[in-house]
C-alpha cells in the first residue's frame, strides 16, 4: 500500500482494515475499496481528509 498523501511505503497496520502512515502521521481506513483518510487532531479526534483527493486516488484495487 502506499500512501496516497505523501505517496510513502511506511504503513502500519493498527486494526482490522486501519492503517496509518508513519512518514506523514495520518489514518487510512478500507471501507468498499476506498480508502477513508483522517489526521489526528491534538486531541485524539479525527478529521476527514477524503475531500482533498480524487476517488480515483482513494480506490484500493485487490
Amino acid at each position: 500500500m502506499i500512501c496516497p498523501n505523501c505517496r510513502s511505503k511506511n504503513i502500519g497496520i493498527i486494526g482490522p482494515q486501519q492503517y496509518y502512515c508513519w512518514n506523514c502521521y495520518i489514518e487510512l481506513s478500507v471501507q468498499n475499496n476506498m480508502l477513508h483518510l483522517h489526521e489526528v487532531e491534538l486531541d485524539g479526534s479525527l478529521s476527514s481528509l477524503d475531500d482533498l483527493f480524487s476517488d480515483e486516488e482513494r480506490r484500493v484495487e485487490r
